[in-house]
């Protein structure tokens, strides 16, 4: 496939060079240097070309002198919710849910992104965690803030709790007023950047052994940085 123009306001925007693939995909390989504004208009408009011809999913493949385009090309996975706090509110927020009796923080956030989106993904680590005191029953609330790798692409949303579901790209997020005013949501987005940035290491889950107990546990720890 060739690179083509379309019609934007009162600009014609390039798409980016693509290839179509057997499998209602668009593969994206690009070799030269690009401005990030300018990938960002063009990804854009390529994103939206792609969408109304009903592909399926998008391959990017950057080499390492254009990775001053890899984080234009972050997206997060975002919902909007039917209930809770935030309904009615139009507000996009990351996938939540509670891990079930006897669920592994891994399994529990593999399985309620699946539940709410639709979308499969494999656990990478957790890059933070929040501490809550008297919340539901008057308990105490543990909230992990995870990373996750999408195996798929198809938003399919539960739309018993879910109103919308949406991959927004990272710096779009962080500029939402209500991301800025809500500590939660803005150390979410500063872990997700601080991430593509930085390389920022979360914890990631070992296998570990008790004198106490027969059943497998996990310890959460940081992988990179251990000896």
């Amino acid at each position: 496939m060739d690179e083509m123009t379309i019609k934007d306001g009162v600009e014609n925007v390039q798409l980016l060079p693509a290839i179509y693939d057997d499998y209602g995909g668009v593969v994206v390989e690009l070799t030269e240097h690009m401005d990030p504004t300018v990938f960002l208009t063009r990804l854009k408009t390529s994103m939206s070309q792609w969408t109304l011809q009903g592909k399926k999913g998008v391959w990017i493949k950057l080499p390492i002198h254009l990775v001053n385009l890899v984080e234009t090309a972050v997206k997060i996975l975002l919902v909007q919710e039917k209930n809770g706090r935030w309904r009615g509110a139009n507000a996009w927020k990351i996938p939540t849910g509670i891990v079930e009796m006897g669920e592994d923080i891994s399994e529990g956030v593999i399985r309620e992104v699946k539940e709410e989106t639709g979308i499969d993904t494999e656990f990478v680590e957790v890059l933070a965690f929040r501490q809550w005191h008297k919340v539901f029953f008057g308990k105490s609330d543990l909230f992990f803030v995870c990373m996750m790798r999408r195996l798929s692409s198809d938003i399919k949303i539960q739309e018993l709790e879910i109103e919308a579901a949406q991959w927004m790209p990272l710096e779009e997020y962080a500029a939402l007023p209500y991301v800025e005013k809500e500590s939660l949501m803005w150390y979410t987005s500063e872990l997700c950047k601080a991430k593509v940035d930085k390389g920022y290491s979360g914890f990631s889950p070992q296998p570990v052994t008790s004198f106490f107990s027969d059943k497998p546990s996990h310890i959460y720890l940081n992988t990179r940085d251990l000896n």
